[in-house]
């Protein structure tokens, strides 16, 4: 139990009335967009781009992204890599045999996705690879050699 419960808790209450709010507590935990509450919001496509989810880690000689991409084709993905940037878009494309009114819940985003990560050392982008497998696409992206980790051994006099 905390022993200052019952004294700060007048003087906490005291002083947030005496404070304007900062920003309004909203009515409901989730609130909605004034246009999305008349509107049905199936009719326009969304002005902005969804944002790719990915991992990226580095090995000894190699930075990788894996980026799940379940539905997008391999054809509908652009790749960019420049000295310090890489960039993933793409289109994931709705089912055209199913009409909007027919659905009763629609949770996947669709329409064009990117994603720009920079790179955290210098790489030869040149000798980048990618591949598609089971919904993950993996960029694999060699470092440049003055990048590249090496472990030295100590050498002893004996």
């Amino acid at each position: 139990m905390w022993p200052f419960k019952k004294e700060l808790n007048p003087q906490l209450q005291q002083f947030q009335q005496q404070q304007p709010p900062m920003m309004p507590m909203p009515s409901t935990p989730f609130p909605v967009m004034p246009q999305q509450q008349e509107e049905n919001w199936f009719d326009e496509q969304p002005a902005f781009e969804g944002q790719l989810a990915v991992d990226v880690h580095q090995t000894d000689s190699d930075i990788v992204i894996k980026a799940p991409v379940a539905g997008v084709l391999p054809e509908d993905i652009d790749i960019t890599i420049t000295e310090d940037v890489i960039t993933i878009k793409g289109t994931r494309k709705e089912d055209p045999d199913v009409p909007k009114e027919a659905y009763y819940t629609q949770e996947c985003y669709y329409g064009s996705f990117s994603r720009s990560i920079i790179l955290p050392v210098p790489v030869l982008s040149e000798q980048a690879d990618a591949t598609f497998k089971n919904g993950v696409l993996q960029v694999i992206i060699p470092k440049a050699e003055k990048a590249r980790t090496k472990t030295l051994k100590i050498k002893t006099s004996s």
